[in-house]
């Protein structure tokens, strides 16, 4: 680095400029990349704030209402109506939804083959990763029991999955929460409960509900009411079908 001339004449000087230059380098490494780190701080944040899984959450960890939803990956209702209740929870950050597995007798073994998958994807990536999963089984299975086309692979397989797959652990949470189900008398999905955390009061809703019905759900769940609610279907949905029914 060349000095300025008076720099040559004050040797005290130059070491002056020498250290401050050097001070500022350091401190300009040490700023954020406002492109990257926000962001990846931001998602490490929302991470964090949840607690661990299963069951698995989507949407803001402290909402005050849940939505706990149980599905089966095989089956089609459910299918049509994931995107629609990803979307409202999106829009309501005040409701979370919560991830229980129901897979049904009629859709083995491809729903647990499905079930074992995102489970072992929430476990090696947590809750955004489950969801992912999720999302991709929906979009590829061939559903009603035919499971994934031939051959095809979860494209995010990673070693660490692959030894939660070849373990009893994914089995253990989906048949835990299958019993769970069985033991308050859900037998369809999708099915849907809906807890108030300031109450500890819950409500059960038949069928796919969404939109008006859910925030109506929510207004008598606020309100007291442990009613069960009346049946409300999807739009994607045919006009009197639940759901899937085990057979």
């Amino acid at each position: 680095m060349r000095m300025p001339s008076f720099a040559r004449c004050h040797p005290w000087v130059g070491l002056l400029i020498v250290v401050t230059i050097a001070v500022a380098s350091w401190m300009l490494l040490r700023v954020p990349h406002p492109a990257t780190d926000p962001v990846s701080l931001a998602v490490a944040g929302s991470e964090a704030s949840k607690p661990a899984g299963p069951p698995w959450l989507y949407g803001r960890a402290d909402a005050r209402f849940t939505v706990v939803g149980y599905a089966d990956l095989e089956c089609p209702y459910c299918r049509a109506y994931f995107p629609a209740l990803k979307r409202w929870i999106d829009a309501h950050p005040e409701v979370n939804w919560q991830w229980h597995h129901l897979p049904l007798s009629m859709h083995e073994p491809a729903a647990t083959a499905g079930a074992r998958l995102a489970e072992c994807a929430g476990e090696t990536g947590g809750h955004a990763t489950f969801w992912q999963a999720v999302a991709w089984l929906y979009s590829n299975t061939r559903g009603d029991g035919q499971g994934l086309p031939e051959g095809l692979r979860y494209p995010d397989l990673t070693p660490a999955m692959q030894g939660c797959l070849g373990s009893e652990r994914p089995d253990a949470v989906v048949h835990a929460q299958a019993v769970e189900a069985a033991q308050q008398g859900i037998a369809a999905t999708p099915a849907l409960q809906l807890r108030d955390r300031e109450s500890g009061k819950t409500l059960l809703l038949h069928g796919p509900v969404e939109g008006d019905a859910l925030l109506s759900a929510i207004d008598l769940l606020a309100a007291g009411s442990t009613t069960v609610a009346d049946p409300a279907h999807s739009p994607d949905m045919p006009a009197g079908v639940a759901g899937d029914m085990p057979r």
